[in-house]
């Protein structure tokens, strides 16, 4: 009897846009967590705990934020950081404009994959084993790039909306079933 396929997110990348400078030397006067180092990376690093992201900074207004678990910490984090500069006097004239660019999760499909037939089976995947020991798998109309392991674990990539996760965890899952090539 197949167990049905369980997926985390691990990491969710989102752009951030303010559409104004920021004068990333007061930031860092202000914040004393926040890492500047212009010589080693035009960008301020901002991180928090809750939830626990990376926020890369610049003075063009533009951000990208890392590390958050859903979109919803995406839209924690950023709010967070809006504040905690609004409560140091840095002015924020406009609400961010917030795009989640990436979504990386990993899977585990419960069974094991016989990745050699899967990769005869299957339209548009690649399996060179010599190269790499994952089956790559792109699911063109979700944007998703699959890496399927012979232990049934796998790793999906590319993905805007967690729902897009799900969608290619389950279809990949039944497809594998359909074809015959998982083994519990």
């Amino acid at each position: 009897m197949f167990s049905k396929p369980k997926y985390r997110i691990e990491n969710v990348v989102a752009s951030v846009t303010l559409d104004q400078t920021l004068d990333l030397n007061v930031i860092a006067s202000v914040i004393p967590t926040a890492e500047y180092n212009p010589e080693q990376f035009p960008g301020l690093i901002y991180r928090i705990d809750r939830p626990k992201t990376a926020t890369l900074i610049f003075s063009s207004g533009k951000m990208v934020c890392t590390g958050a678990k859903s979109e919803k910490e995406v839209y924690k984090a950023v709010k967070k950081i809006i504040q905690e500069l609004k409560s140091h006097k840095i002015v924020i004239l406009k609400e961010p404009k917030i795009q989640i660019q990436n979504i990386v999760a990993s899977a585990n499909l419960n069974a094991e994959i016989n990745l050699e037939k899967a990769a005869y089976l299957l339209e548009d995947a690649m399996y060179e084993p010599e190269q790499f020991p994952g089956l790559i798998y792109r699911m063109e109309d979700l944007g998703v790039v699959l890496l399927l392991f012979s232990s049934g674990k796998m790793v999906c990539t590319g993905a805007k909306k967690e729902d897009d996760v799900k969608t290619a965890v389950n279809r990949i899952y039944e497809k594998l079933k359909e074809l015959g090539v998982l083994y519990i």
